[in-house]
C-alpha cells in the first residue's frame, strides 16, 4: 500500500518549506502578530471562534494559530467538566474501568486539564511526541537498533501468546507505521467495550495484552490503528536503550524546547504511557510542529536529525478516511493540487495541524468523548480556515522570548 507519489509530493513540500536564516525559537512564550500582518483574513477566524463559543462543535477547549513562528490568534472556551461529566464520572464502564484516577476519563482532576494546570491530556498526540523522542534518541545514537528489528527480540524472558511466524517478522518499523498485523479493533467508539484500547487499559499489564494477541495479517501490509503499538515501544525504548523514555524526553526534547509545564501518565505496572497519556500546554504542542518545520533544527541545534523528520512524514501506508500514515504522524491531503498536512490527532478534539507551504500550524484541544452533537475534526479546520490564509513570505523569524 505503499504510494510512491505521495512519498514524492512529501519530499518536495519538505525541501520548499522556508527557513529564515539565523532561525531562533520561542523558548517560551510565542511572539505576538496580528492575522493582517501575516496574510491571514480575520473573518474565517472570528467565524469559528463565535461557534466554538457558542457551542456549535461543543466541548472545543481552546484555538491557536500561529505563522511565521508568530502567534495570531488564541482563545479558550471553558466548560464544567465535573457537571457535564459527573453521571458517568461515577458509572463503570470502558471509560472509567477504575472509577477513580487517572484513567477514568470523566474524572475532572484529570480530564481534560491535569489537577486544575493549563496541562491538556493529548491523548493520541501522545504517539507523535513518542515518535518524536524515538528521532532524537537515534540522532543522538542513543537508540542504535534498526527499525527492522524484530519486536520479540525484546520479549526473549517473557512468554508470548498466540506465537506463530507472523508475529516473528513484526518489526519496530510496523509498530510506527501502525502496520503490526496484530488482530486489533481500535475503529470502533472507545465508550464500546471491544475497543481494544479500552481492554487494554482495563488490564494491569498492557504491554503483555498487546504482544499476547493473535495475528490477523501479515506485518507492514495493512493499516490497523493500534494504541497498543505505541505502548510496546515504550517497553522497547526502555530495552534498548536502558532508559526511561519520559525522562529522555525531558532531558533532550522538552526542555531544549522550552517545555517546562507537562505530565506523562503511566500505567499500572510503570510503564509510560506513550500511547495516550502526555499532558501539554497548547502553546508547547504547537513548538513540536515548529520542531518539523524546520527539518529538526531548534534555535540553530539539531534537535532530531532532518532524515528522521522526513521518515516521520513520508506516507508509509495508506489509512483511513484518504489519509496516509507515516511514523506515528497523520499526513492529510488537502486542496488542489493536493498537498499533505502534517496531523497530530487525539481522542477528544486534540490535534496539530501543520501545513508547511504556508509556515502555518493551528492547534485545538477538546474534550468531547461521547457521541452527543456536531464533532468538529481536522476537515471543519481546514476547509474553514485555508480559504483565508493567503500567499506570504515570512521574511524574517521571531526574537527568542523569555
Amino acid at each position: 500500500m505503499k504510494n510512491l507519489s505521495s512519498m514524492l509530493l512529501l519530499a518536495s513540500l519538505l525541501a520548499s518549506t522556508p527557513i529564515a536564516m539565523g532561525q531562533t525559537s520561542p523558548a517560551q512564550a510565542w511572539p505576538k502578530s496580528t492575522p493582517a500582518a501575516l496574510g491571514i483574513d480575520e473573518g474565517p477566524l472570528k467565524a469559528l471562534d463565535a461557534d466554538f463559543a457558542s457551542g456549535k462543535y461543543p466541548l472545543v477547549d481552546s484555538m491557536l494559530v500561529i505563522r511565521c513562528g508568530q502567534l495570531v490568534f488564541e482563545q479558550k472556551y471553558p466548560h464544567d467538566y465535573a457537571r457535564i461529566y459527573s453521571k458517568e464520572a461515577h458509572t463503570v464502564g470502558p471509560l472509567n474501568a477504575h472509577r477513580t484516577g487517572p484513567y477514568n476519563y470523566f474524572d475532572p482532576e484529570w480530564h481534560p486539564y491535569y489537577h486544575g494546570t493549563d496541562e491538556h491530556t493529548m491523548q493520541s498526540v501522545s504517539k507523535s511526541v513518542t515518535s518524536v523522542t524515538y528521532g532524537v534518541a537515534i540522532t543522538r545514537k542513543d537508540f542504535t537498533a534498526s527499525l527492522d528489528t524484530p519486536v520479540l527480540n525484546y520479549f526473549k524472558d517473557v512468554k508470548v501468546a498466540s506465537l506463530d511466524d507472523r508475529k516473528r517478522r513484526m518489526t519496530i518499523r510496523d509498530l510506527l507505521t501502525m502496520s503490526t498485523g496484530l488482530d486489533w479493533n481500535e475503529d470502533v467508539a472507545y465508550d464500546d467495550p471491544k475497543n481494544a484500547c479500552s481492554q487494554m487499559e482495563a488490564t494491569d499489564d498492557w504491554v503483555q495484552y498487546v504482544i499476547d494477541r493473535p495475528m490477523a495479517h501479515e506485518p507492514g501490509k495493512v493499516f490497523a490503528y493500534s494504541s497498543g503499538a505505541t505502548e510496546v515501544l515504550a517497553h522497547i525504548f526502555q530495552a534498548q536503550t536502558g532508559q526511561d523514555i519520559e525522562e529522555y524526553a525531558r532531558k533532550y526534547l522538552f526542555t531544549p524546547l522550552g517545555i517546562d509545564h507537562y505530565q506523562w501518565k503511566r500505567t499500572p505496572k510503570g510503564v509510560v504511557d506513550t500511547e495516550g497519556g502526555l499532558f501539554l500546554r497548547a502553546e508547547d504542542l504547537a513548538k513540536i510542529g515548529y520542531l518539523y518545520l524546520h527539518h529538526g533544527v531548534w534555535n540553530g541545534e539539531q534537535i532530531v536529525s532532518e532524515d528522521w523528520v522526513k521518515q516521520s512524514l513520508s506516507p508509509a501506508i495508506d489509512a483511513e478516511e484518504g489519509m496516509k500514515y507515516g511514523f506515528q504522524w497523520w499526513l492529510i491531503p488537502h486542496g488542489e493540487p493536493k498537498r499533505l498536512a502534517w496531523a497530530c490527532l487525539g481522542f477528544g478534539g486534540q490535534r496539530l495541524l501543520v501545513f508547511p507551504e504556508d509556515d502555518l500550524m493551528m492547534v485545538f484541544t477538546g474534550w468531547k468523548i461521547l457521541g452527543n452533537g456536531d464533532t468538529f475534526d481536522s476537515g471543519i479546520a481546514i476547509d474553514r480556515l485555508l480559504p483565508g490564509v493567503h500567499e506570504h513570505s515570512c521574511k524574517t523569524s521571531p526574537d527568542t522570548v523569555n
